[in-house]
């Protein structure tokens, strides 16, 4: 099942990207087994603490997670054999939940009370995930201190090169990790050096820009602090986009574009939107669909 995971489709945005507009390419994530880009870094991280023995038959992985690595990780492991157990919360939407559950995990939940998608709810639950990982026979892939898992993504910048025919000039794409975005400019980087990199973050919570951190409601993306890894220098801008443009944006797609994808997936195209319009006419600009949208259904994302 593993050998399934990469070989998106690239789309060219036929019907809301504005006249004069440059054009805006997505790469189909979702295409993935679970229907997500991080199928990809959980590959990757499962199979480098394969390689150097930190992660062994009989072990049991252990993960924090906003749910999509969640799943990815629960999928890689039960193709490999190995237990898992999933620190959430139900600052999350329900499906991931019932998602990495049916995959075999088993998930431990951080109460948000009812505050959205904030620091110190990503605090408790990396604070939980260490201490189940402190038991014996464990391997935390502990994410976004991982750094195999930016490899993961280097193949998807070489499919959207090849798949565009080397025609890409701007990469947009929001940030959690960050090594999604890292990753992908990285290796289209190797093939065109002058490719503009935008990062996008919640409007809400944007510490990235040096902003104070807050409460939003975009699933996999704003965490509430700079990520360790997050390399600032590699990424040409910032753009702020709130929950509600992200969710209007995702509505959009699924009505007018027939992508069906989560409110990350909105946020990354009201991105590109923007510097499309900037860079006119004659440029490419590419963005990624990073999920489905059966994830968000109990959401008010798609009511």
């Amino acid at each position: 099942m593993t050998a399934a995971i990469g070989g998106t489709p690239l789309v060219e945005l036929a019907r809301i990207v504005p006249a004069g507009s440059a054009r805006v390419l997505a790469k189909l994530e979702s295409s993935n087994p679970t229907g997500s880009m991080k199928d990809r870094m959980a590959l990757a991280a499962i199979e480098a603490a394969e390689r150097d023995g930190r992660l062994g038959p009989g072990m049991t992985v252990v993960e924090y997670t906003g749910g999509t690595t969640g799943i990815s990780l629960a999928f890689v492991c039960a193709a490999k054999g190995y237990s898992i157990e999933i620190v959430y919360s139900d600052a999350f939407s329900p499906e991931k939940g019932q998602m990495m559950r049916a995959l075999g995990a088993r998930v431990t939940i951080v109460p948000s009370g009812g505050q959205g998608i904030t620091e110190a709810v990503i605090q408790g639950m990396i604070a939980k995930a260490r201490e189940l990982s402190a038991r014996p026979g464990t391997f935390w892939t502990d994410q976004l201190n991982n750094v195999d898992a930016v490899a993961g993504y280097h193949a998807m910048g070489d499919e959207i090169d090849e798949q565009s025919g080397g025609a890409v000039d701007a990469l947009v794409h929001s940030v959690g990790t960050a090594h999604s975005i890292h990753g992908v400019a990285r290796a289209l980087r190797l093939r065109h050096p002058s490719l503009h990199v935008a990062a996008v973050e919640p409007a809400e919570s944007a510490v990235l820009a040096g902003g104070p951190s807050g409460s939003h409601h975009i699933d996999g993306i704003g965490i509430g602090f700079v990520p360790p890894l997050w390399h600032r220098q590699e990424v040409d801008e910032l753009f702020a986009v709130s929950t509600g443009e992200a969710k209007a944006m995702a509505r959009r797609l699924a009505r007018e574009e027939g992508i069906f994808a989560g409110t990350s997936t909105g946020a990354n195209v009201v991105g590109a939107l923007r510097l499309a319009q900037r860079l006119g006419a004659g440029a490419t600009v590419a963005t990624i669909v990073v999920d489905s949208g059966l994830r968000y259904l109990s959401t008010d994302l798609h009511a």
